[in-house]
């Protein structure tokens, strides 16, 4: 996991944070003389942390007066890394995120009210609860927030990683899926693998992957392999069906977040309990 700023020097940094390219992606010929259109993806929404990147997300049913969401990594949280099998809910916290505009100015400091959900199992996401709505975000900063996917996302897709921290986005494509992605403890599952472009560095762990078609979230970018070691820390390793390892040296991963949806209802409540919801539970 390639997590913070001083991560990304070299210096100690216990694990993990995400990676994202800086050179795009070649596309697939397309027969059609028509490409797919492209949504414009800029840095409106994304936030930075004190050692990750992050952005403001709502789901599709999300209404304007909701207390406000920021999407994360678990391994960015201010407390340090969960365990495996740790799985963190209403935790009170005060962190604050820096707001970014579509250039990538900061324009104002957010702040949250708690911890939503936190986990690094099957996942590695923290989803924090913002002391003010979207709708006076929106009204006093004229930034929204950006909408999290509800479907997996699709192989071969172009994305784009936005990283708040070091305002600096990367393009590649969705290369394919892993069953099971394992670094150190903790194993995910169904992980994003990029393309070989998407190299991210430190500090852009908790990135929104957004696909460009849609101009939707459909990941949150969180770790890499650094060094070709097999299933250590900042060395993830992919096991498929069989328990077959693979190990990717530079290339880059994120979780999936289409699975955060069925877990949020009304008021913008996490409710492990309710339909569809496959979130681990503490």
């Amino acid at each position: 996991m390639k997590k913070s700023f001083v991560g990304a020097l070299g210096a100690v940094s216990a694990l993990l944070l995400a990676a994202a390219g800086a050179v795009p992606a070649v596309a697939a010929p397309v027969s059609d003389s028509k490409a797919a259109p492209v949504k414009a993806v800029n840095f409106a929404g994304t936030v930075a942390l004190s050692n990750c990147s992050g952005s403001v997300i709502r789901t599709p049913s999300s209404q304007p007066g909701d207390p406000a969401l920021v999407l994360s990594n678990g391994h960015c949280l201010e407390t340090g890394f969960p365990a495996a099998g740790e799985v963190i809910t209403d935790q009170p916290s005060s962190r604050s995120f820096s707001l970014l505009n579509a250039s990538g100015s900061k324009v104002a400091t957010l702040r949250a009210s708690k911890v939503s959900y936190a986990t690094m199992t099957d996942t590695d996401i923290s989803i924090y609860q913002l002391n003010t709505t979207y709708a006076k975000i929106q009204s006093q900063y004229g930034i929204s927030a950006l909408t999290l996917n509800d479907t997996h996302p699709t192989q071969g897709s172009a994305i784009k990683v936005v990283s708040g921290y070091w305002k600096r986005t990367y393009s590649c494509n969705v290369d394919g899926f892993v069953y099971r992605l394992k670094e150190g403890d903790w194993t995910w599952k169904d992980s994003v693998r990029y393309t070989p472009s998407c190299n991210t560095i430190g500090g852009t762990s908790g990135s929104p992957v957004i696909d460009t078609a849609t101009g939707k979230v459909v990941a949150v970018n969180n770790t890499g392999n650094e060094d070709g070691e097999s299933c250590t820390e900042n060395n993830p390793c992919e096991v498929d069906e069989n328990g077959n390892v693979t190990v990717r040296q530079g290339i880059n991963y994120a979780e999936e977040t289409y699975i955060i949806v069925p877990c949020i209802g009304a008021g913008n409540k996490i409710d492990l309990n309710r339909a569809g919801c496959t979130l681990p539970k503490p």
